[in-house]
């Protein structure tokens, strides 16, 4: 399964946010802490190079809380601010703000001594499709400022946001990468629903997903779905089509009818919590 999506609007969203890099003190990179380093795109260590960065683990709660302290600890090492948080709930958001101003403390200082006082720290809020940068804006500033959807690509402009007189917060699009030199990204991306499921083979996918749960998460996959574990693949597919009552017409057992209801189940945290790669 070869996976690439790249709409024209990302292309012109990169020149976006290179030019206005220079107006930010801060870059504040949403993570998916299911796949945090698949959940990367590469550009924005260059991008953001100079800046002080911070690095936000959303949709903890359905990541493998032990991974997501291990990942915590990986990027803290890297020297980077972490923050580990649920940006739906609400969880983890309330200290954001203070961490915000710990990275920019440096600069705070500078503008003092130069007399500048009161001026806010800019921070540039990027990630990838559906991270739920939107999300996480609207809950730290307490409104409906940003448009959010549960599908890759809702935020199409820039945007920016005043918090408080501390902190002015600048939404961008989310952006992919031209090209995935590792396949295995593109697949952990699609399994989030980073990339639209409509240019998917959904069959195919959920095939890697129930790969990965057999190989790190033994039991989930019998325990969820009253399979045997030790099948093959497509095996197990089959079985879960059977138990879940997963048909087509002519009573024929519908597989991409079970492989879009695990994959679903899945991204909505019912497998349990799931995280599909360790730090190196």
């Amino acid at each position: 399964m070869n996976i690439q999506w790249y709409p024209g609007h990302m292309t012109k969203a990169k020149r976006m946010m290179e030019e206005d890099i220079k107006l930010v003190d801060l870059v504040i990179e949403l993570l998916d802490a299911r796949v945090p380093m698949s959940s990367r795109n590469p550009d924005i260590d260059e991008l953001g190079k100079n800046k002080a960065r911070l690095i936000l683990l959303n949709k903890s709660d359905l990541a493998d809380e032990a991974r997501t302290n291990a990942w915590d600890k990986f990027f803290q090492e890297k020297g980077y601010f972490v923050v580990k948080l649920n940006a739906r709930s609400g969880a983890g958001v309330k200290t954001v703000q203070n961490t915000i101003l710990l990275a920019c403390k440096e600069k705070i200082e500078r503008d003092r001594k130069r007399g500048i006082l009161n001026r806010p720290v800019r921070a540039m809020v990027v990630g990838i499709p559906n991270v739920g940068k939107s999300t996480f804006i609207n809950t730290l500033a307490g409104k409906a400022c940003a448009k959010t959807g549960n599908k890759p690509g809702v935020t199409k402009g820039k945007q920016w946001i005043r918090l408080n007189k501390n902190v002015e917060l600048l939404d961008t699009p989310g952006i992919l990468w031209p090209k995935f030199d590792d396949q295995t990204v593109g697949i952990k991306l699609a399994l989030i629903g980073s990339i639209k499921d409509e240019i998917l083979n959904i069959s195919e996918l959920s095939l890697k997903l129930i790969e990965y749960l057999k190989a790190d998460y033994k039991g989930i996959l019998a325990d969820r779905y009253q399979v045997n574990e030790d099948a093959g693949l497509v095996e197990i597919l089959t079985e879960i089509a059977a138990n879940r009552n997963c048909k087509a017409k002519g009573d024929e057992l519908d597989l991409d009818k079970a492989s879009k209801l695990i994959l679903d189940e899945f991204r909505e945290g019912k497998l349990g919590k799931i995280t599909l790669e360790k730090p190196e």
